[in-house]
């Protein structure tokens, strides 16, 4: 059965005349009469009572047509989902991401214009460290993955592509009744004696990393008094006077009562977000849909 003889059938079903019908589908009498009786044989019903002056539908052409109807409309969207899908319309991508992606504005503005864009495509967050995207990008488990890296110009992977969407400067939670809360700027050394809270290094952040990178440039390790795996519980923790802590500057969002935020001023202290990608050759439905985003996230970034 061919779909061509489906939709044969059912405009002689409809007209209940085969001239008509013919005229309809531009094509002559003789090869819709055949293709019919094709359709007739494979099924092994009659699917018309005809005679001279009129044709009818038998029982078995009326549940047919019933059928028909709903056999085309799913080849119909059979068709238009292969289309979408070499368009890169319509599938699912796998997207990981730090926790301080969502509180910057290119983030939010991204994933909106994305879904006015791509209605169809089904993204997949997975809040994860830096260290945990790379390993699930290499694995081919993340599709992309906005992470931050201790220092950008040191990645070294031959499987990723990596696109620069920003930088932000580093910043240090003060609680209000800090000695330093009145300067605009401060310089990392000026902390050396101070009590820190951090992420402990198992929850595999950049930061912490980083962190350490730049307090052992100016000679001194953190003293760390208290660990925490969320940005917030640091911010609070901060907050109830327990220690201070450094972090992005996006962080600032987070505003708690008795917590105030300022840049740190040495030159290395930033963090650059990246949107990080295979490289190597994929599917072709999969690496449509991975550039249909880079070509949104290209765009505007700064």
């Amino acid at each position: 059965m061919e779909l061509r003889q489906l939709r044969y059938f059912l405009a002689v079903a409809e007209e209940l005349h085969f001239t008509r019908a013919a005229e309809r589908l531009c094509i002559g009498q003789p090869p819709l009469s055949y293709n019919i009786q094709q359709l007739e044989e494979e099924l092994g019903v009659s699917l018309f009572l005809r005679t001279k002056r009129s044709v009818q539908l038998t029982d078995a052409g009326r549940q047919l047509m019933k059928k028909a109807y709903e056999l085309l409309q799913l080849a119909d969207q059979t068709k238009r989902l292969a289309q979408q899908l070499s368009k890169g319309e319509v599938g699912e991508l796998n997207i990981g991401f730090t926790s301080s992606t969502p509180l910057t504005e290119l983030f939010s503005e991204l994933i909106q214009k994305h879904r006015q864009a791509f209605p169809s495509v089904r993204l997949i967050f997975k809040e994860m460290s830096t260290a945990k995207q790379l390993a699930a990008l290499e694995k081919g488990e993340l599709d992309l993955g906005f992470l931050r890296p201790a220092f950008s110009n040191n990645l070294e992977t031959s499987a990723l592509e990596f696109i620069h969407l920003r930088t932000d400067p580093l910043m240090v939670a003060l609680p209000k009744s800090h000695p330093l809360i009145n300067r605009q700027e401060i310089y990392l050394k000026e902390l050396m004696h101070e009590e820190f809270v951090m992420y402990p290094a198992v929850a595999g952040t950049s930061i912490y990393k980083q962190i350490y990178m730049l307090c052992a440039n100016d000679g001194f390790m953190p003293n760390v008094v208290q660990e925490a795996a969320e940005a917030s519980t640091l911010i609070g923790l901060v907050a109830a006077g327990i220690g201070i802590t450094i972090l992005p500057a996006c962080f600032d969002r987070i505003q708690l009562a008795g917590v105030s935020y300022r840049p740190l001023k040495d030159d290395q202290a930033k963090t650059s977000l990246l949107l990080a990608h295979l490289q190597c050759s994929l599917p072709a439905n999969r690496a449509l849909l991975i550039a249909r985003f880079l070509a949104l996230a290209t765009v505007d970034v700064r």
